[in-house]
């Protein structure tokens, strides 16, 4: 039998499911994010307490395109591991992935310095670039079966647009092939920086999974009413269902978890406005029991 719905009722179920499809996108987000590997400090995937009630993705710390020369020299796209492999080996990834079928693990590229010098994003062409990016990063997750990856290029020597479409073009092949499911990038408050990301992001926002912006890199004085503040501006900056809050474990920069940087997120998720919690790093976590990791994963999870 055809179901004959009368004019106005229909377009009143066209409107009430846009208004719920609204609502779904401004929803918040239980995802939770750990860099984990940088600093050598001998912590485990299984150290890292995981609530069964978030999202959680582990992001290895640092795949690195220089050599393991001493000093390290820039390698135009071509790879290599800086983490802690002893103890975050590939075994290592599928075991925490199959004890939980909440995590995924994804690789970050660049970080701040490499045996002490700065990283520098430093490519003798775009083409060239890509394809060895592309060559050697696939590799590196196939063997490591990871899920995505984040871009954290700190340093620069090349124009934001030579960025913006090395990276850009690197997402977009690595998701082509079926190699990544997701992608973010990592971007701070400092002009050089945001000049360079914010040209991929106006290039390529429709690939870029996640926002991973550092607000630990403001001052450690900041209040929470100056963290509202930043999270509001950069949300403008970038897309605001994208855009992770953040702190660093050492409690040395930004709004710390013991002086209301998890106060804010309560804010923002009353707000309908927290899309996800993520922290650097779990190495100088371990040291105080992962503490705050718990604390904010509870916020994450909590309905309310």
């Amino acid at each position: 039998m055809e179901l004959h719905i009368p004019k106005p009722c229909f377009i009143l179920l066209i409107l009430t499911t846009s208004l719920f499809a609204s609502t779904i996108l401004a929803a918040n987000s239980n995802l939770f994010r750990e860099y984990i590997g940088a600093q050598f400090k001998g912590v485990k995937f299984s150290d890292v307490p995981i609530n069964p009630n978030v999202n959680f993705h582990f992001i290895l710390s640092f795949a690195i395109d220089y050599d393991t020369s001493s000093p390290p020299s820039p390698t135009n796209g071509n790879f290599n591991i800086f983490w802690d492999t002893q103890n975050l080996s590939p075994s290592e990834v599928s075991f925490i992935k199959n004890q939980n079928p909440n995590v995924k693990v994804a690789l970050s590229l660049g970080g701040d310095t490499v045996q002490g010098d700065p990283v520098n994003f430093i490519p003798s062409s775009i083409d060239s670039w890509v394809s060895n990016a592309v060559s050697s990063l696939t590799s590196i997750i196939k063997t490591y079966n990871l899920d995505g990856i984040d871009v954290d290029y700190e340093h620069f020597i090349g124009d934001p647009n030579t960025f913006a479409e090395c990276i850009g073009r690197l997402i977009t092949t690595l998701k082509n092939n079926n190699v990544i499911s997701f992608a973010s990038i990592a971007p701070f408050d400092d002009a050089e920086v945001q000049n360079h990301y914010l040209a991929l992001w106006k290039s390529y926002s429709n690939i870029i999974d996640y926002v991973n912006f550092q607000f630990y890199a403001y001052d450690k004085s900041t209040t929470v009413a100056q963290f509202i503040d930043y999270y509001n501006k950069q949300s403008s900056n970038y897309n605001s269902e994208k855009v992770l809050v953040s702190f660093v474990s050492d409690g040395s920069t930004g709004l710390g978890p013991g002086n209301g940087f998890l106060d804010g997120c309560r804010m923002l998720k009353s707000q309908q406005k927290l899309n996800g919690i993520f922290v650097y790093s779990a190495d100088d976590s371990k040291a105080d029991g992962f503490r705050y990791e718990k604390e904010a994963q509870e916020v994450l999870a909590s309905p309310n």
